[in-house]
């Protein structure tokens, strides 16, 4: 049971080396995380633009509807 479980780990850290990570372990500080603060940049405007247009479809659906249901 200890040789399964050493093995597994050691297995798991030879695969965690062969991954790309999105940082630069050669920089240091703030500039290690470049490639990481750029994706995170690139995703919060991803969603701050789907949500206004979901927001704006939305908004469009609901008095097309609104327009067509409405009882005088």
């Amino acid at each position: 049971m200890l040789t399964k479980t050493k093995t597994f780990f050691n297995e798991v850290k030879v695969e965690l080396q062969k991954a790309s990570w999105p940082w630069d372990p050669k920089e240091k500080g703030f500039k290690k995380y470049k490639e990481l603060s750029d994706s995170t940049v690139v995703v919060i405007i991803a969603m701050v633009l789907l949500g206004g247009y979901v927001a704006l479809f939305d908004f469009i659906l609901v008095n097309v509807v609104h327009f067509f249901t409405r009882i005088h």
